[in-house]
């Protein structure tokens, strides 16, 4: 390899890891991986409960991801305000602490033998409405811990430790709930909170790059809103990343009925299952990571466009060894296009409503997951666990394909425009 090969890789694996020369980041990066690793052992303890208390009902499974996503509807333009308004870390801490209380109630429920269906929904509801508050204030807290420079990269970072604990979490879940069963995974789950709420008290405040806070007014959220408005370009990216998660990427609350009801399988297959499609975002967020700068719009819907030819393949799989095996690409597919959306829309609006601008994004990202949850549900019990997989990956991709032909269009009428007749 040439010098200059060496000096360009040096730089490329600098920029990789810029927000890691950041202590605060990396101190909010050790306790996320823990806390994450607990969060997806219990997304896959809590999808098999279900499936047990409801004698294995697609609807039921995804009635519970509804009420889990609903209140993302209702709360997370708020969140997104109070993000803007007051200070971000101790927001995080008293989330945390609750998040880890509702982990912590159904953990003991279930060990004692008590639990029910009801009792799991209405514990999905106050997990719900915890977490649509936690998403924008998270989100918008990567630019106060390392500034805009390296946004992008913790943006990319953020997805890479989410990933990690994706892969390790659902196949330890998996092994888990076959051994000792599902409640022990919701209490080991309770304590991984204090991981990150560690990272969080050790954090220093001074070394923050925190801008002016949003005053107390009426109207924050418009205000928030009108700044989006003002931006043709995120305005596109907002609408293309509803349309893809409501009816692409929610396919995987379906991911426990492919391999309970179409392959005849355990517990430990549907955890391996998520974890491939977990691998896939992990490597997605590798070369995310690497990408310095705002993210193109075409970069978005190419990945758009890739992700939904990948699901539908893998829905057409005849064999539970070809749908994991695809389920990697897709992956790194999704991780690339919400990566590079998040990153585009954050940089592409003002600092000081950057809150509010990630609860919408945390609102067209989860909001849909109330409809599309129970509607993929429908699909398989009424076409079989592969058809939210296809439909969804056809969706995906005609979703890229107009919106593109969109931009095409716009960029033509207002060439057209600029020519003097």
């Amino acid at each position: 390899m040439s010098e200059v090969d060496t000096t360009h890789t040096d730089r490329r694996t600098g920029a990789m890891f810029a927000a890691l020369r950041v202590r605060n980041y990396r101190l909010f990066a050790s306790g996320q991986v823990v806390s994450l690793v607990g969060t997806w052992m219990q997304r896959v303890a809590q999808d098999w409960l279900v499936l047990e208390l409801s004698g294995g009902s697609p609807v039921a499974l995804g009635v519970a991801a509804a009420l889990q996503f609903g209140p993302t509807l209702l709360l997370s333009l708020w969140g997104g305000a109070i993000a803007d308004r007051y200070d971000k870390r101790r927001l995080l801490m008293g989330l945390q602490v609750g998040m880890g209380a509702c982990a912590l109630v159904l953990g003991v429920l279930d060990v004692g033998g008590l639990v029910t269906l009801t009792q799991v929904y209405v514990l999905c509801v106050l997990l719900g409405c915890i977490s649509a508050l936690d998403g924008p204030v998270r989100q918008s807290f990567a630019g106060e811990m390392v500034g805009s420079g390296a946004l992008a990269n913790a943006v990319a970072l953020n997805s890479m430790t989410f990933n990690t604990a994706r892969v390790v979490g659902p196949a330890i879940a998996g092994l888990l709930v076959a051994a000792v069963g599902t409640g022990w995974v919701f209490l080991l789950n309770a304590v991984t909170f204090v991981a990150v709420l560690t990272g969080l008290a050790l954090m220093r405040p001074a070394e923050m790059f925190v801008y002016a806070r949003a005053p107390r007014e009426r109207g924050a959220v418009l205000s928030g809103l009108r700044e989006v408005r003002r931006h043709p370009d995120v305005v596109l990216l907002l609408v293309i990343v509803f349309f893809v998660s409501t009816l692409g990427i929610n396919f995987f609350v379906t991911l426990a009925i492919v391999a309970r009801n179409v392959f005849g399988r355990g517990a430990e297959s549907y955890g391996l299952l998520t974890s491939a499609l977990a691998v896939g975002c992990l490597l997605g967020a590798f070369h995310a990571a690497r990408r310095v700068g705002r993210p193109r719009l075409r970069t978005v819907l190419l990945a758009a466009a890739v992700f939904g030819v990948c699901e539908a393949a893998a829905g057409l799989m005849p064999s539970y060894l070809g749908v994991a095996l695809l389920l990697i690409p897709t992956g790194a597919a999704q991780l690339l296009f919400t990566s590079a959306a998040n990153a585009a829309i954050q940089l592409g609006v003002d600092e000081s409503v950057r809150g509010r601008v990630m609860g919408l994004w945390m609102l067209v990202l989860l909001g849909g997951t109330p409809v599309g949850g129970p509607a993929l549900g429908w699909l398989a019990e009424e076409f079989g666990g592969r058809a939210p997989l296809v439909l969804g990956g056809v969706a995906s991709v005609l979703a890229a394909v107009i919106a593109g032909l969109w931009v095409v269009w716009r960029r033509t009428r207002t060439t057209a425009a600029a020519v003097p007749v």
